[in-house]
């Protein structure tokens, strides 16, 4: 289905009226004129502004210089609308809720009407305006599109480790010599972020609202933040919870997340329950016991996480100079990351930023496939399933909360699902890091994504791609070891590279070097 079909879609979701008095400025400090790349000398800044107070902190400055209100605002709307329920039904984002009155899904909407009074331009200016400072919270990647995020929430109650702003990187060698001479590969390493995934980019947000619903005066009872969790999620929850000081709770599948992974929350002071079930039986439980006891329900069902993902979309969107690329492939598992991908990139052409939407790849690991099965039926019949083991752990989820997001963020933009099997996905991690990357094996999932499009000619030589990595190669370096050695069963492990064990003897050694060179020495000789 054409991403113009849909257009209207989000537009419906993001949208509602909210009278406001216009204001061509809402910031008189920020130049309207463009111009994001411009250097400032030393002496350049020293004369518009003086270094703060040695006895004031970063955000006490910022509310010296805060800029005033403008009735920007979000709320809590059904996902999607209920052709037969309240059109007015929504909820303030103070309010502990997530689901409707019907139990589907709830969705964060922002008054794009107030939004739209300032040009796409402005917008643009004013996220580039932001990039790399340290100005309290706008150093965050996320905090840096606030009115974008949660335009209400008060600087001071915000917690934030400066997540986001992660490198989007030229993956040169791999297109060119591996994937037919792609020219325009661009590998966005969310993983490059304060807990090593792009959970942070989430969590951030989550927690802040907490912060926020725990102060006065709202002063909500609220005990502490849970999650069950493959892994990242915990990490990341964990993390921004020991910033803020409030107690965070991890349900885990017992032996099912990597040691890396594992370490992360009990290192932050988290209580980690590992428990003997898979992922969806942490999930049916943490639920049960937020609804008894006064622990705020951090998961993905959470939609004000999307709100902080979504800000990947649009780093994208500044890292290319407000180029659109043309294919973004993301890792799906509980699917929500690919409709807060879409959303980011919606609401920037909705709000004139962009005048167009990429289309999406949601890849999937082939033991773990319930949105590709249900693609492939042609959205035909959804068909929950008990997921089986995968190196692509985040992801090994049958029964994904958030697949209705996903659809709609894949019928909008034309979008594909793909699978990779465990080979395949393993040998695509493998084969990007010979050219300089440390994937993660849901990246081998998306990666193995590409080269299944690339060799349909679906994804064309010269179409600009980004992969999106979610997390850290260092989080699965046991995977990466069992490769290497060939100990995975029924694999060929076929760019396997063990080290060779060699005697300390010079003659020995210039015997392996030979033998490894051969080739590039011949070429130096002729």
């Amino acid at each position: 289905m054409a991403a113009t079909t849909h257009a209207a879609s989000l537009s419906f979701l993001l949208s509602h009226p909210h009278p406001t008095s216009p204001n061509p400025n809402p910031n008189p400090n920020l130049p309207l004129r463009r111009a994001p790349h411009r250097v400032r000398c030393a002496t350049d800044a020293a004369a518009t502004r003086h270094r703060r107070a040695a006895d004031e902190n970063i955000r006490e400055e910022a509310a010296r210089h805060r800029a005033p209100n403008h009735n920007f605002s979000a709320w809590y709307a059904p996902f999607p609308p209920a052709p037969n329920g309240d059109p007015d039904e929504r909820y303030s984002l103070d309010e502990i809720v997530y689901r409707s009155s019907s139990g589907g899904l709830l969705d964060v909407r922002h008054d794009m009407d107030a939004l739209a009074r300032f040009p796409g331009s402005y917008w643009r200016d004013l996220f580039d305006s932001r990039v790399g400072r340290t100005t309290w919270p706008f150093g965050s990647g996320v905090w840096s599109k606030k009115e974008f995020v949660l335009p209400e929430i008060d600087p001071d109650h915000i917690v934030s480790l400066f997540e986001g702003n992660s490198n989007l990187f030229w993956a040169e060698r791999l297109g060119r010599d591996h994937l037919a001479g792609m020219n325009d590969l661009w590998v966005k390493h969310c993983g490059i972020s304060h807990t090593g995934s792009f959970k942070d980019l989430g969590m951030t947000v989550l927690v802040s609202q907490v912060n926020r619903l725990r102060r006065a005066p709202l002063s909500r009872p609220i005990a502490g933040v849970g999650c069950a969790s493959t892994g990242d999620t915990s990490a990341a929850l964990s993390a921004y919870c020991a910033a803020a000081g409030i107690p965070a709770i991890v349900f885990l599948p017992a032996n099912r997340i990597s040691l890396e992974q594992l370490i992360q929350p009990i290192a932050n002071g988290a209580t980690v329950l590992s428990l003997d079930t898979d992922f969806d039986g942490c999930m049916r439980l943490i639920r049960e016991v937020t609804a008894e006891l006064p622990i705020y329900l951090a998961n993905s069902l959470n939609s004000l996480r999307l709100e902080g993902q979504k800000t990947a979309a649009i780093e994208i969107l500044q890292q290319f100079d407000w180029e659109v690329p043309d294919w973004v492939i993301v890792p799906g598992g509980n699917l929500g990351n690919i409709y807060a991908f879409y959303k980011g990139f919606e609401m920037c052409r909705v709000l004139g930023l962009v005048d167009r939407v990429p289309r999406l790849v949601c890849a999937q690991a082939a033991n773990a496939n319930p949105l590709y099965r249900y693609y492939k039926s042609g959205w035909t019949e959804f068909t929950p399933q008990v997921a089986e083991p995968t190196f692509a752990s985040a992801i090994q989820i049958g029964d994904p909360v958030s697949v209705d997001r996903a659809v709609v963020a894949l019928k909008a933009t034309d979008g594909i699902v793909e699978e990779a099997t465990e080979e395949e996905l393993m040998n695509a991690m493998s084969l990007a890091d010979r050219t300089g990357m440390f994937a993660c094996p849901h990246t081998g999932v998306a990666l193995a994504a590409l080269f299944k499009l690339r060799d349909q000619r679906i994804i064309g030589p010269n179409d600009r791609t980004v992969v999106v990595s979610t997390a850290h190669g260092l989080k699965f370096s046991q995977s990466k070891i069992d490769y290497h050695d060939s100990k995975i069963e029924d694999m060929a492990c076929k760019y396997a590279n063990p080290p060779v064990s060699v005697k300390a003897d010079f003659g020995a050694v210039m015997d392996v070097l030979k033998k490894r060179l051969k080739e590039e020495i011949l070429s130096i000789n002729i």
